[in-house]
């Protein structure tokens, strides 16, 4: 790889394994006020949002005026439950430590393009291991919209300095695929949350990263 060369990861279901840790997290907080959400609805139709845009759309579906300061409110405290969980057990995505290692020492430029909150991904990176690999971090905090949105994609071009035709996103979610496409960037999807059925419109499948080099990703 003599060209300048970049992996832009989602973060929860790519590098880490806590979308259920998620879910949890998500289900107790509204419950906390009266709001319910089942982990099928979840999967279903949550699934790549960041924490506002998922709050909302169950405040919606409720029928409940939400306000700003409470969702602020909402954020945080799902926060707070995510962050404990994580703490006291954190789970990696099968071969996700060992790519985000070849990767880097290969001299490829990585990145981090999530709807999770900054304070989840460095505590997950530092935990794990790996945040001197993530130069640059976009989280739901430096972006507007989120996912299909393809701000967060675009932000982390301007990051690692490089162009699309030179950059593969990593990516679990269809919202997440949808957003590195309108951002012009080829994507590789792992099946860690959904079928492998569902994922037809990726350039490339793969279950997990065990086993799977940076030179497999469909580069021009």
């Amino acid at each position: 790889m003599a060209d300048p060369r970049g992996i832009l990861f989602d973060f929860n279901g790519v590098i880490v394994d806590d979308e259920p840790q998620h879910c949890r997290a998500l289900i107790a907080t509204l419950a906390e006020h009266g709001v319910e959400l089942d982990e099928a609805t979840f999967y279903r139709d949550h699934l790549g949002y960041d924490d506002r845009a998922s709050i909302a759309l169950a405040w919606q579906a409720a029928g409940r005026t939400l306000t700003d300061t409470m969702l602020r409110l909402l954020v945080n405290q799902k926060s707070e439950l995510y962050q404990r969980s994580i703490r006291e057990h954190l789970t990696m995505v099968n071969g996700a430590a060992e790519f985000v290692t070849t990767a880097a020492s290969a001299g490829i430029r990585l990145g981090v393009v999530s709807g999770a909150l900054r304070r989840e991904i460095d505590l997950v990176l530092d935990v794990a291991g790996l945040r001197q690999h993530f130069p640059v971090i976009i989280a739901a905090e430096n972006v507007i919209a989120c996912k299909p949105d393809p701000e967060g994609y675009r932000r982390g071009l301007e990051g690692i300095g490089l162009p699309a035709t030179a950059v593969i996103a990593i990516e679990d979610s269809l919202p997440g695929l949808a957003a590195a496409r309108a951002a012009g960037i080829r994507c590789t999807m792992l099946a860690t949350s959904h079928e492998r059925t569902t994922l037809s419109d990726a350039d490339l499948v793969w279950d997990d990263l065990v086993g799977r080099r940076p030179m497999d990703l469909p580069w021009q």
